[in-house]
C-alpha cells in the first residue's frame, strides 16, 4: 500500500520513503506499548503483518532502497528486517526513530490515544500524562533526516517507524501547524509515503 506523495521542499540530497510497521502483536491487543522496556524485546509483528509485508513486497512499486533506518522497537526491526532481506541491504537501527513515549498511558487499550491527540490539537507542547510532546518527537525525527542530509548524496533511504511519529514528521515537513498532525489520513500499518 503507497499513500500519495507528499511534497516537501527544499530540494534534499536525498529521496526517502518513510514506512509504518506492519500489524503488530500490540494492534492485535488493542495496547499501547511505548517505552523501550516493553517494545525493544517485545510485541512485534502479528501474522497479519507479516502478510502484510508479504504483499508489499511483492508488488513492490516504490523506488528501490539503497540504504535503510530502522526504529529499535521489535515490530520495526521485525519489519525492517523483511524488507533489507528483500532488497539486499543491511538494517541499520535508529533510536530516533523510536515510538512517541506515551508516559502514563502504557499498557492502556489503544482507544486512549484519541485523548493525547484532541490535547496535541490544542498545544503540541503538553505533556499530559507525560507523554512525549509533538514538538520533541518532531525534532528528533527531523534529526535524523538532518543528519542523512550531512553524509548522504543521491540515495533512496527506506525510514521504518511508528504511526504517530511518522505522521507528525510529514507534518512538520509540510510546515503545517504540529498540532494537525492527526487531521492527515492515518498511516496503515506497511505503508509507503514518499517524500517527493
Amino acid at each position: 500500500m503507497t499513500n500519495d506523495a507528499v511534497n516537501a521542499p527544499p530540494r534534499r540530497n536525498n529521496r526517502y520513503l518513510l514506512m509504518r510497521h506492519g500489524h503488530s502483536e500490540a494492534n492485535a491487543r488493542g495496547i499501547i506499548i511505548s517505552t523501550p522496556a516493553r517494545g525493544l524485546a517485545h510485541y512485534g509483528l502479528s501474522p497479519r503483518g507479516q502478510d502484510q509485508l508479504a504483499a508489499l513486497l511483492a508488488e513492490w512499486s516504490a523506488p528501490t532502497p539503497t540504504r535503510l533506518l530502522h526504529s529499535d522497537f521489535l515490530r520495526t526491526r521485525d519489519t525492517a528486517e523483511r524488507v533489507a532481506g528483500h532488497f539486499g541491504l543491511r538494517p541499520q537501527a535508529e533510536p530516533r526513530l523510536r515510538e512517541r513515549h506515551f508516559g502514563g498511558l502504557e499498557g492502556q487499550p489503544d482507544t486512549r490515544y484519541g485523548e493525547v491527540w484532541a490535547q496535541d490539537a490544542r498545544d503540541p507542547a503538553h505533556r499530559v500524562h507525560g507523554v512525549e510532546s509533538v514538538v520533541r518527537v518532531a525534532a528528533r525525527m527531523r534529526a535524523v533526516i538532518d543528519a542523512l542530509e550531512a553524509r548522504c548524496l543521491g540515495e533512496t533511504i527506506l525510514l521504518v517507524g511508528h504511526g504517530d511519529p511518522l505522521q507528525i514528521l510529514l507534518t512538520s515537513l509540510e510546515d503545517r501547524p504540529l498540532g494537525e498532525h492527526r487531521d492527515r489520513p492515518p498511516l496503515a500499518p506497511a505503508s509507503l509515503t514518499l517524500l517527493d
